[in-house]
């Protein structure tokens, strides 16, 4: 043990996490296209920091290989992401990892320094880097793209979604001002972002698509040739020309403030996750993984019924 774990300016906490595979990212390249697979179709591919630092060394691959040309994010199974792994045998949030940003170990901080340390590495830092990596990216979304699976989706260049995928971030239940990579204004105008978080409905891929946040909607059967036809045009594209050309529409967004209020929306998420520990004893307010569920069924059947009546 460290000095530095013995002194009582820090804690320990025990490591329970079990993972159920080895590979929660799979990566494969051909004919210049990287594809880039979340790969826990068991739990929805939840995001764990197992797949977080896998997904890194994957994009960091591709931006290495100078045969890829354009890089395609993807879900296995029948979601694209669930969120944040707030409840599987694989949440790893007490595992200490490599990092690759230079903020420090987390796993020993004591109060909001715990979670304000990790958060700023495996999710804020890591989904800057990546929206900032200079290949273009396309995520392939279908099904349940939930709270911390829009932030892997926004930070795509190109989103090209199933016309069964729903996106929803509903952590406001939680006392929570939406997820870390607080992209809502710039993905959504700010009325419709509005709406999206005081709700926490679900949106269909048609109406995000009507907003700008989603490029195309197809069938499922259809979503990978849509994906991959598209990839292999922006392929034959010249890799300095697309790089410069990401790069500056990214400055201007950053120009417009997307940089400096995710700065802003990330310090009110941590005071909530503070405030929420100090009311209820929880940092998520007393949500877990089955909690969500069990609150998303009900809003579902709320709305069911609801829309029912207007029929009738």
């Amino acid at each position: 043990m460290t000095a530095a774990k013995q002194s009582p300016e820090f804690v320990q906490r025990e490591d329970k996490a079990v993972y159920e595979t080895e590979q929660p990212v799979l990566y494969r390249v051909e004919d210049g296209i990287a594809t880039v697979t979340m790969n826990r179709p068991g739990f929805n591919n939840a995001q764990n920091s197992q797949m977080t630092y896998a997904l890194d060394a994957a994009f960091r691959q591709a931006v290495d290989d100078d045969s890829v040309k354009v890089i395609v994010l993807r879900g296995e199974g029948k979601h694209f992401s669930a969120g944040h792994d707030i409840g599987t045998p694989g949440r790893d949030i007490n595992k200490e990892f490599e990092r690759s940003t230079l903020w420090w170990d987390h796993t020993n901080k004591p109060g909001g320094e715990y979670l304000y340390a990790r958060e700023q590495e495996v999710y804020l830092g890591m989904c800057r880097r990546w929206r900032d990596l200079p290949k273009p990216t396309i995520a392939m979304v279908q099904g349940a793209c939930v709270a911390g699976g829009l932030m892997l989706a926004w930070v795509c260049d190109l989103i090209i979604a199933s016309d069964d995928a729903f996106f929803q971030d509903p952590v406001v239940r939680m006392g929570i001002p939406g997820v870390e990579y607080f992209a809502h204004p710039f993905e959504l105008n700010p009325r419709v972002a509005k709406e999206f978080l005081f709700l926490g409905d679900r949106m269909s891929a048609e109406r995000a698509r009507e907003m700008g946040m989603v490029n195309r909607v197809v069938g499922r059967e259809a979503l990978a040739d849509t994906t991959y036809e598209m990839a292999a045009k922006i392929a034959r594209q010249p890799r300095m020309g697309l790089a410069l050309t990401k790069q500056v529409i990214n400055h201007i967004e950053d120009l417009q403030g997307k940089r400096t209020g995710m700065e802003a929306a990330f310090a009110w998420h941590h005071f909530a996750h503070v405030h929420n520990e100090q009311i209820s004893g929880d940092l998520l307010g007393g949500y877990d993984a089955k909690g969500m569920v069990k609150a998303n069924k009900a809003d579902a059947a709320t709305n069911s019924e609801k829309s029912s009546g207007d029929k009738a």
